[in-house]
């Protein structure tokens, strides 16, 4: 295809893209708390089947000697001990973001991208969709497990040095870790709703609604991590 074709083409996806992302939000906008109960509901399905396989890894395997530094009980407590929590979670957060990015244009900009091609160029456009999606669900997928197994083995750790059970531990947590993986989860919740209705043009807009919804979240969640949640597991601990 001439350069100046694929210009124009091009300029028409993102066109498009940008007109359903606006109707979307115009949609949402008018009724708002249906599309939020869904996206909540899955991340708080997710967030807890995460925590209970944390549970579950910290009680069954053997904990590490070495001691694990966590602010305002094995460290100081501090605007820096928060900044860096929430620099840890941001990285986690954009990496959900970008997901669901990938979803729209693996789900919706490449369609509109193929049906304006012809030839071996329309093949690869066709094929490069379900392919992209492949590899976030893959990607996604790893990044739960390796998730699951740090914190585990940092739970076990924690309740060794604190002298309390795994249970115990993530109960002590939940003040702070519950609503930060809900927030952390919310644009892979979005994905999953718009995967299982086809729905792959919504998935930009949902970007800018579940990120903007998890970044206060999220710094609130970081101070109650390093200010309140060392007192609860000191009162657990005894």
């Amino acid at each position: 295809m001439h350069a100046g074709m694929r210009t124009r083409v091009n300029d028409l996806v993102l066109v498009q893209g940008m007109a359903d992302t606006r109707a979307t939000l115009a949609a949402w906008n008018a009724a708002p708390w249906p599309v939020l109960r869904g996206w909540l509901g899955w991340s708080l399905a997710v967030s807890v089947t995460l925590l209970l396989v944390v549970w579950a890894i910290a009680a069954t395997i053997v904990p590490d000697p070495t001691p694990i530094l966590m602010p305002g009980l094995t460290a100081p407590a501090g605007l820096d001990a928060v900044g860096g929590v929430l620099l840890r979670n941001a990285l986690v957060l954009a990496l959900h973001g970008f997901a669901c990015v990938a979803g729209f244009i693996a789900g919706s900009s490449m369609p509109l991208t193929a049906e304006r091609h012809t030839g071996a160029w329309r093949w690869v456009h066709e094929k490069a969709g379900p392919l992209a999606i492949g590899f976030v669900v893959a990607a996604t997928g790893f990044s739960l497990v390796t998730q699951a197994w740090v914190l585990g083995g940092a739970a076990a750790t924690l309740a060794e040095m604190g002298g309390i059970s795994p249970g115990l531990l993530v109960l002590g947590i939940l003040p702070h870790a519950l609503p930060e993986l809900v927030a952390l989860f919310l644009p892979l919740a979005a994905w999953m709703v718009a995967s299982r209705r086809g729905e792959w043009e919504q998935l930009l807009a949902a970007t800018f609604v579940t990120v903007g919804i998890a970044a206060p979240v999220l710094v609130i969640a970081s101070a109650i991590e390093v200010y309140v949640t060392p007192h609860v597991l000191r009162a657990i601990a005894g």
